[in-house]
């Protein structure tokens, strides 16, 4: 496995561990080995100086420094290479890879947390929706992430800090961004208290942000605004194809959006989701107490997910349902963002 951080590569790591028994062996990876030098000398060259005889991949990396070049080194010094082996196993976990490098974008995971009536919560109050086990979940998936993504009305209505909070995990905490909608930034955010060790930037069409943000280490990124305006008409209404280009020239290869309703919905509306975390609680939250209702009555039509019998017009794909202490979690995936066939 590659190390956190991005180094040492995976075939670097097993040759260590293999030693002497490397040589004659058979390396199996899940990505073409790399063939150019950067922090580290290429993989490809680490597998024929320790003697391997025959290398089995899943996918040609379309990074353009390597894309067959690998490959091309191992046969040139006399291994055999099969490659395209369980492509479509390794396409999920190589998703945000292979999204980045195709698509020139962030792979984005799109997480909603309702109640049983199909709430996301009450307008000007904060309300634990799911059960303790459901939101453990959550950072659980924070940490899976480059980086989270909330809109202004989620920063004003519930001040998240956006961390991981798990034993053991807290250092795999994600870049924060947060759009600034067009009301400025608010005078306090708790994200603020921790910015020097968990990065945040701010999105904005603003030339600069308040003194209180640069103090604490907020970075900011610029982005255009467009006519959209999500769900309710009133969205953060920036361009987020140019937006998700952007952040992938930095580097962030998955993001994961957590709220609230306009920005999910603008998301869904651009095309732009690749994988919906849906959390459904035992809670009902009462219609009429100034719920903001998203999923329920339109998650088939507005989500477009697959109705029990039928996935023929469906935009996700259903992939499996985890129950947790009563919540339920149900996993989809965009059927039209697959990566490109090997």
């Amino acid at each position: 496995i590659t190390a956190i951080g991005g180094r040492p590569h995976a075939e670097r790591v097993a040759i260590d561990q293999a030693g002497e028994r490397a040589r004659g062996a058979t390396g199996y990876v899940t990505l073409e080995p790399c063939a150019h030098h950067g922090a580290t000398p290429p993989c490809a060259t680490a597998l024929i100086e320790a003697g391997v005889s025959r290398v089995v991949t899943a996918w040609i990396d379309p990074d353009s420094r390597v894309d067959g070049k690998g490959h091309a080194m191992l046969e040139a010094a006399g291994i055999a290479v099969e490659t395209g082996v369980r492509s479509s196993d390794a396409a999920r976990d190589l998703q945000a890879y292979l999204t980045r490098k195709q698509l020139s974008r962030p792979s984005v995971t799109l997480k909603l947390a309702v109640s049983a009536d199909g709430y996301l919560g009450r307008r000007g109050e904060e309300v634990a929706i799911t059960g303790a086990l459901s939101r453990a979940m959550v950072h659980r998936l924070r940490a899976e992430h480059d980086a989270i993504l909330v809109g202004s009305g989620t920063v004003l209505a519930d001040d998240p800090d956006l961390t991981v909070r798990l034993p053991g995990l807290e250092k795999r905490s994600p870049h924060r961004f947060v759009m600034l909608g067009r009301g400025g930034a608010p005078k306090r955010l708790k994200m603020l208290q921790n910015a020097a060790q968990v990065p945040v930037t701010v999105i904005t069409d603003q030339p600069e942000l308040p003194a209180v943000f640069t103090k604490a280490g907020v970075t900011r990124m610029v982005a255009e605004r467009t006519g959209h305006q999500g769900l309710s008409g009133q969205g953060d209404g920036f361009a987020l194809p140019e937006l998700m280009e952007d952040m992938a020239a930095s580097g962030i290869s998955s993001l994961m959006v957590e709220g609230g309703a306009r920005i999910a919905q603008s998301f869904l509306d651009t095309g732009l989701v690749d994988r919906i975390e849906l959390f459904t609680a035992v809670t009902t939250l009462v219609s009429g107490r100034g719920g903001a209702p998203i999923l329920s009555p339109i998650s088939r039509s507005a989500l477009r997910l697959p109705p029990p019998s039928n996935t023929k017009q469906a935009a996700f794909q259903h992939h499996r349902t985890t129950t947790l202490n009563g919540d339920r979690l149900d996993t989809f995936y965009a059927i039209n963002a697959k990566p490109k066939e090997f």
